[in-house]
């Protein structure tokens, strides 16, 4: 079979890879409600194109906090690329610099931060999870920043994990081998159970100050879904913010990503950029993110199913095909460039 899509690469990764492995990436918390939301928010867009506008070639590369992109897409931050394939996050890597991606890199990686810089021709920002231990979680950021991180993505929506049935009953355990090799310590084989014992839940808006105190990266925050939050964010100081359900990972019944990213980009009012995860399968679903105001787009798992089909091949073929149906989509509506896109071309 040869893939065409990323429907087609998710058929077969699952087909390869450990069914236990399996339910731990592709599954959500509870019934997953909002990880099948965040899918289905897509289908029921409708593009409105204009023709005769001469956008054969479209420009999609855009600028955010100065770095090219080759295009408005990154790779989302997840866990143990390494679950996928054994070169895990420096396949990841390799493939996203292959098409002037950047990724951004879980704190939970399978591999070292220093190799994954040393590989990577676009930009690295690293994930944060805000442990009980402070000190543990300024090591981690110092690191990152040493290595040569570009940003921090602190996420906000996990003072806890969310209740993921299948890993429950499966009682998920982490293969032999596979670790977050960027943290000290140890306990990591029960990701739900080194979470409850380390993430910290007393977090609150104060820490972005604390980061500030021990960073002078760019700051994004991941998990915004109200643009109430959004407006706090602002006030706050961030840099950037990530509309996020975590892939509907955490809270299950929460709205799909699509759904909000509307009022919060209206909430922001263009005083930081907006991006945006969940549920995007498609370049025409970029480009309805892009219509209402995103300023470009997280991709995750499909990226997993890239490396468990071909491994660094596989996941720069998935990367590529969002790039050429972006491509398409923007030719067919009439779009020239990233400039040209408004919320007209999304009909009800």
């Amino acid at each position: 079979m040869t893939a065409l899509t990323l429907g087609d690469y998710e058929n077969l990764a699952r087909a390869r890879l450990d069914r236990l492995v399996w339910d731990f990436c592709a599954g959500g918390a509870g019934e997953e409600r909002t990880l099948t939301a965040n899918m289905a928010a897509f289908d029921d867009v409708r593009l409105r194109p204009t023709v005769l506008r001469g956008a054969s070639d479209p420009d999609i590369a855009t600028r955010i906090f100065g770095d090219r992109w080759a295009a408005p897409l990154a790779v989302a931050p997840m866990a143990f690329h390494t679950l996928a394939h054994p070169d895990g996050e420096l396949a990841t890597v390799r493939a996203a610099t292959s098409v002037g991606m950047p990724v951004v890199v879980s704190t939970m990686a399978g591999r070292r931060f220093e190799e994954l810089v040393s590989a990577a021709g676009s930009p690295l920002w690293l994930q944060v999870y805000c442990f009980r231990d402070r000190f543990r979680t300024q090591r981690l950021i110092e690191h990152g920043e040493r290595a040569g991180m570009n940003a921090l993505v602190l996420t906000v929506d996990a003072p806890r994990l969310g209740r993921r049935l299948r890993d429950v009953r499966n009682d998920f355990r982490l293969p032999p081998g596979i670790m977050p090799v960027n943290l000290d310590g140890d306990g990591f084989s029960s990701p739900a159970a080194h979470a409850s014992a380390e993430l910290d839940p007393t977090l609150d808006w104060s820490v972005i100050d604390w980061l500030r105190s021990i960073s002078s990266l760019p700051l994004l925050v991941k998990g915004i879904l109200t643009a109430s939050d959004a407006e706090r964010a602002v006030r706050a100081g961030v840099d950037g913010i990530v509309v996020s359900n975590h892939g509907g990972r955490q809270l299950d019944g929460v709205p799909a990503t699509f759904e909000v990213l509307p009022e919060i980009v209206a909430a922001v009012a263009g005083s930081c950029p907006v991006l945006v995860d969940g549920g995007i399968r498609r370049g025409r679903d970029v480009l309805a993110c892009l219509a209402v105001g995103a300023a470009a787009v997280l991709v995750g798992r499909p990226v997993l199913h890239g490396l468990a089909v071909g491994g660094q091949e596989g996941a720069a073929h998935v990367l590529g095909i969002l790039i050429e149906e972006l491509t398409d989509a923007m030719t067919l509506t009439g779009t020239p460039s990233l400039a040209d896109i408004h919320p007209g071309l999304i009909g009800h």
